[in-house]
C-alpha cells in the first residue's frame, strides 16, 4: 500500500496515470501537474492503449505501479456531432470510464479523479446549478447520451467508493476552451468554431459570419488552464476535506467561472478578437441547446479555488494558440 494510500495526500513521485493526456483537458491538467513538480506521469497514446479495449486496459495497469488516475478521456464534440453520432457518444464514453475505473482499483489504486461535463444537469434546471441537481430532471435532448455516460461515471466512482472503500472524486466543469481545443469544421464547439469561422471570415475578406440559434441562450465558460488548476486543487485535497464539503451519493463538484454570457455577446467578443467588423447572422432554423447552463460554484470556493482567466484575455490565448496551429487544429 502506498503512501497516498495510507495518508490521504498526494505525494509528488506518486505516479500518476492521465488518461486522455493528448486531448485538451488532459493536457493541460498534465502541464499544470509537471508545474506543480509531479515527478512521475504516465501517458499513452490511442495508438498504445485503446481504453474502450477492457482487456487491454487490464494489461496495461497490471504491467506497472500505478498509485493514481486522473481520467480525462472522453469522445467530445458540439450539437452537431453529438446529435449525428449517439451511439458513438454513449457507448464509446461508457466503455472508457467502465474500464478504466475497473481496472484501476482492481490494479489496488486508491486515489482516481474523474472528469465529467455541466450538460449532466436537467435542460431546465434552477439556475445556477447546485450539484444536488443531478438526476432531477430530463436532460437536454441534443447531448443527452453523451451525458447519460457521465452521469454513469460519476455513479461508478460513487459506488466503488460506497463498496470497496476507494477515494473516487469527480468534477463536473463548465464549458471548456483555449489551446488544445478541437476546431473541426462540423464537430467543434461553439467557441473553436466560431474562433475558426471569424478567422477565415477576416483571411477571405467576407463581410458577414452566419451563427448557429438565436444567439439567445446563456452559457458559462471556462478556460482550460483555469479548469486544469481547479481539477488538480480538487485532486490533491485530503480526503477528508474532500468528504467533509461532498456528500457520499452526490459526491460531484462543479467546476466554472459563475458567470454566463449570451451566445450572442460571445459572438460578438469573438469578432472583437479576431478583428471582424462584418455582420453577424442568425440563423434561428438550427437548435439552440438548452436555454441556460450556470453553475454553482460555492462548493469549490468552499474548497479555497475560485477562476482567474477572464473571458476576453481567455479568448485572445485561444486564438493565439490556433493561429500557430492551423494544421493540427482544423483536423
Amino acid at each position: 500500500m502506498s503512501d497516498e494510500q495510507t495518508s490521504g495526500q498526494l505525494d509528488k513521485p506518486t505516479p500518476i496515470f492521465i488518461a486522455g493526456h493528448r486531448g485538451m483537458a488532459g493536457a493541460a491538467i498534465q502541464r499544470r501537474l509537471q508545474a506543480l513538480g509531479y515527478t512521475t506521469l504516465i501517458t499513452a497514446s490511442r495508438a498504445e492503449l485503446d481504453l474502450t479495449e477492457q482487456s487491454a486496459v487490464r494489461r496495461f495497469f497490471q504491467q506497472g505501479h500505478i498509485g493514481a488516475v486522473v481520467l480525462a478521456a472522453a469522445k467530445v464534440g458540439g450539437i452537431h456531432a453529438n446529435n449525428s453520432y449517439p451511439a458513438d457518444f454513449l457507448l464509446e464514453n461508457l466503455l472508457m470510464e467502465a474500464n478504466v475505473i475497473q481496472a484501476a482499483h482492481a490494479a489496488g489504486v486508491q486515489r482516481l479523479l474523474f472528469l465529467g461535463s455541466s450538460c449532466i444537469y436537467p435542460r431546465l434546471a434552477a439556475q445556477p446549478m447546485r450539484e444536488e441537481a443531478l438526476l432531477t430532471g430530463a436532460l437536454e435532448p441534443t447531448n443527452e447520451p453523451y451525458a447519460i455516460a457521465k452521469i454513469a461515471g460519476i455513479k461508478l466512482c460513487e459506488s466503488f467508493n460506497r463498496q470497496h472503500g476507494r477515494d473516487y472524486r469527480s468534477v463536473m466543469p463548465t464549458n471548456l476552451y483555449g489551446p488544445g481545443d478541437n476546431y473541426h469544421a462540423e464537430n467543434a464547439h461553439v467557441i473553436p468554431a466560431l474562433l475558426r469561422r471569424f478567422h477565415e471570415a477576416v483571411t477571405s475578406g467576407a463581410t458577414e459570419v452566419e451563427i448557429w440559434g438565436s444567439g439567445k441562450p446563456m452559457r458559462e465558460f471556462l478556460h482550460v488552464d483555469d479548469m486544469a488548476a481547479a481539477a488538480v486543487h480538487v485532486f490533491e485535497l485530503p480526503t477528508e476535506v474532500y468528504r467533509a464539503h461532498t456528500e457520499t451519493m452526490c459526491s460531484h463538484i462543479n467546476v466554472g467561472t459563475g458567470l454566463e454570457c449570451s451566445i450572442r455577446e460571445l459572438a460578438e467578443t469573438i469578432a472583437k478578437v479576431t478583428g471582424f467588423q462584418g455582420r453577424l447572422l442568425w440563423d434561428s432554423s438550427k437548435p439552440d441547446g438548452a436555454p441556460r447552463k450556470l453553475l454553482d460554484v460555492s462548493r469549490l470556493a468552499a474548497l479555497g479555488w475560485r477562476a482567474g482567466i477572464a473571458l476576453e484575455p481567455g479568448l485572445r490565448d485561444a486564438y493565439d494558440w490556433y493561429r500557430t496551429h492551423l494544421d493540427v487544429a482544423r483536423r
